[in-house]
């Protein structure tokens, strides 16, 4: 934890249920299996016992035996204790006063509340100090106290310097999972992410993974909304409990449900504008509206708002899967940059990623394309086609591009092929992924392409 004025304030922890974790895994070397997860060397509050823990996980992660010889031997060596009889005498004793191994979940438990309560306090002390001192506007204090709290619930709280055994551990486990779901698999590639429902795109970016801010960008006319809340009915679909949340600056929540509907009902968007429609059309929107009346997508069509409203907003959720903003050039910024428009995409962009870390969620953030595609022969968008700011590609992990060639060329037998470009990728390599677009419907399809040369 970092170094504060709590003068009158006793700190609150626990010795005898930290001391009782320590003797409960030399007790029974099976034990630490059963809090590691949880429980994290910054989690206990007296120094020796936070030293010794770390050793303890170091062994684990080695595969060696835990025991008081072994853990001794290495919290000597790595400066714990001066001498080998001293540490067995610690360990010995810890082992001896606590009152049941099979109970070392109950003591965890204690140790990571008392953890929470102290970074409660701590939190409070920013804050407090933010509020007295602080040249920011009120909101701005308001959005770092609510990100201070997030943090301790959702357990990502800032602190000191921190070992990396717990981070190594992590790793570890989840590519042992992976590894695990990729035998189950047949051997084959294992995404990372969650599926965007378009399996080629999938093999491409691995899914949407956690903390990626993930720019789509179209010239008006490709379908970049539509492919949006396609991806976001499919995620919606196939992961239940996850909450996907639309943030729409251009369109009002009953035109974007309305293209759902359409899309998923498979009809025609001017028979829902117009009401002509076949009893069996009417049926089938019946269908859809019960399809998406469960699903967990949140929509939220407020005009012009910021990076901290938006942020504000989804703190508040419980399970979050996805983060859709239609669209970047429409957001407005928190400081006033006196009309230069570049400088304030680019604190838009780089304060929409650090949102994405934080919340640890995908963010797909759509985005308008300058005019540069209409003066080429060949008019597939390019990185330095993204409008207003050079930082979107920089603050960005993953850019892709809508490209139909058929909106310019009336001619081309391809009309229902649309092109995704993948012009940036963090997590593997560009390239063009094809999917299928049935415009009338406003819904995107995988396709096995066999492209046509129209010269051919």
């Amino acid at each position: 934890m970092a170094e504060y004025d709590l003068t009158g304030i006793n700190l609150p922890f626990d010795p005898t249920a930290e001391e009782a974790v320590i003797g409960a895994v030399i007790g029974a070397k099976d034990m630490l299996s059963e809090v590691i997860e949880a429980l994290r060397p910054e989690h206990f509050y007296i120094d020796r016992c936070r030293e010794i823990y770390t050793v303890m996980t170091q062994l684990y992660m080695s595969n060696e035996k835990i025991d008081v010889l072994t853990v001794g031997d290495m919290c000597v060596r790595q400066g714990v204790f001066d001498q080998p009889t001293e540490a067995r005498t610690y360990l010995m004793g810890a082992l001896e006063r606590c009152p049941s191994v099979s109970s070392i979940k109950k003591y965890a438990e204690i140790v990571t509340e008392k953890y929470l309560l102290r970074s409660l306090i701590f939190a409070s002390k920013e804050i407090i100090d933010a509020a007295n001192n602080s040249a920011d506007s009120a909101d701005a204090i308001v959005d770092f106290a609510e990100q201070k709290i997030f943090d301790i619930r959702s357990g990502t709280q800032n602190s000191s310097l921190t070992h990396i055994v717990g981070v190594v551990y992590d790793r570890v486990r989840a590519f042992s999972d992976l590894v695990k779901s990729s035998r189950e698999n047949g051997g084959q590639p294992v995404m990372t992410g969650l599926s965007t429902g378009f399996s080629e795109l999938d093999k491409r970016i691995f899914g949407l993974n956690k903390s990626d801010l993930i720019i789509l960008a179209a010239r008006p006319g490709m379908g970049k909304t539509s492919f949006a809340m396609n991806i976001a009915v499919n995620v919606s679909k196939r992961f239940r409990d996850k909450q996907i949340c639309v943030f729409s600056l251009e369109m009002s929540k009953e035109q974007i449900v309305s293209r759902m509907m359409c899309s998923e009902a498979m009809l025609p968007s001017d028979v829902m504008k117009t009401g002509r429609a076949s009893p069996e059309q009417l049926n089938n929107v019946m269908v859809a509206a019960d399809v998406l009346q469960h699903l967990e997508i949140y929509i939220d069509d407020t005009p012009g708002c910021s990076v901290m409203n938006v942020k504000s907003k989804l703190r508040r959720m419980k399970n979050l899967g996805v983060v859709i903003i239609d669209y970047l050039q429409l957001m407005s910024s928190v400081n006033n940059y006196h009309g230069n428009r570049t400088i304030e995409i680019s604190e838009i962009t780089r304060n929409l990623k650090i949102m994405a870390k934080e919340l640890n969620v995908p963010v797909i953030a759509l985005s308008q394309l300058a005019r540069g595609p209409e003066q080429r022969t060949d008019k597939r968008p390019m990185l330095s086609d993204l409008r207003d700011s050079g930082s979107i590609e920089q603050d960005a992990d993953i850019v892709m591009f809508l490209y139909n060639n058929s909106y310019y060329d009336k001619t081309d037998p391809n009309r229902n092929i649309c092109e995704c470009l993948v012009a940036k990728n963090r997590h593997g390599e560009t390239g063009t992924v094809y999917l299928g677009w049935q415009g009338e419907y406003t819904k995107f399809t995988n396709v096995e392409v066999k492209y046509q040369n129209p010269s051919a």
